[in-house]
């Protein structure tokens, strides 16, 4: 699926005049759309493309910043996806949602070739799980296109990132991790000003280390790129409450609003309308 050049152009230009990340004035919400029968949180429930639709207009008109859209399970145990049938999930819902959508669409991938597509497509963000590394052309693609570049750190691949992670110092370790990163998407042409950082909560952690990670946030600050976490419903919360998936709601919130404080500028949730509220408020005691 190749759109005409005058139509990318068109498409591209078009998304980027909605991407502001400057974020001066508020705390973002990047809205979750999973086309996938088996995330962790909400598989199948979207797996449907016109089911997948209506979910990103419902997320925008709660209130979402960005709207994330994957078709690949990045759940622990998760195995690889064909890159066709991650490209047949998520182009159709990537076009029909860009056209409509005021707020940018993000493709979450580490695959080139869906990131190429999503981005001919009308995305304009890629958010990448292995910050760059799984797919030596991603780098040329966000390049290319100039889009922005979310850059998580996680130990291993998804299928393995939860058997026995271990770590001397998880803050010192992601820390520089991520600076590593940052430091090879420059120098292979990526404008500095273009990468997000995430910590990858939940992504080959233990449930101490998502705690120092979130108890330490403000450090990842210091290396002058915007940080996004995602949190919601993730395990560590269901184990600190022993609540199952759907009712992790109140921990995500507590969460979101203790990386609120600690100066996050993204938060990736499933419950947007919900986190809308508790941004806003907690925005406002936080001041400039």
């Amino acid at each position: 699926m190749k759109l005409s050049g005058q139509h990318l152009q068109s498409q591209i230009k078009n998304q980027s005049s909605k991407i502001d990340l400057t974020f001066k004035d508020k705390t973002y919400l990047m809205g979750v759309i999973n086309i996938t029968p088996d995330s962790f949180s909400d598989g199948g429930l979207f797996f449907d493309p016109e089911k997948a639709f209506e979910h990103g207009l419902r997320l925008e008109a709660e209130g979402a910043d960005i709207l994330d859209i994957g078709g690949e399970s990045t759940r622990p145990g998760a195995v690889p996806l064909p890159v066709e049938e991650e490209i047949r999930r998520v182009i159709p819902v990537i076009q029909s949602l860009s056209a409509r959508v005021n707020v940018p669409v993000s493709i979450d991938t580490y695959k080139a070739e869906v990131a190429r597509l999503a981005i001919e497509a009308g995305a304009s963000i890629v958010n990448d799980i292995s910050a760059l590394r799984f797919d030596p052309e991603m780098v040329n693609i966000v390049k290319k296109y100039k889009t922005p570049v979310v850059l998580m750190h996680m130990l291993g691949r998804p299928s393995n990132m939860q058997v026995n992670p271990v770590y001397k110092d998880v803050v010192k370790e992601v820390y520089e991790f991520l600076r590593e990163r940052i430091d090879y998407a420059v120098r292979n042409g990526i404008f500095k000003e273009k990468i997000i950082i995430d910590p990858g909560i939940g992504f080959g952690k233990r449930l101490n280390d998502n705690i120092l990670l979130i108890r330490h946030l403000e450090v990842f600050k210091e290396l002058s790129c915007p940080v996004l976490i995602g949190p919601s419903r993730k395990s560590f919360i269901g184990e600190i409450l022993n609540l199952p998936v759907k009712e992790r709601f109140h921990g995500t919130a507590a969460v979101a609003a203790i990386a609120i404080m600690k100066g996050v500028n993204i938060i990736r949730v499933h419950d947007v309308r919900e986190m809308k509220q508790l941004a806003k408020m907690a925005d406002s005691i936080r001041g400039e």
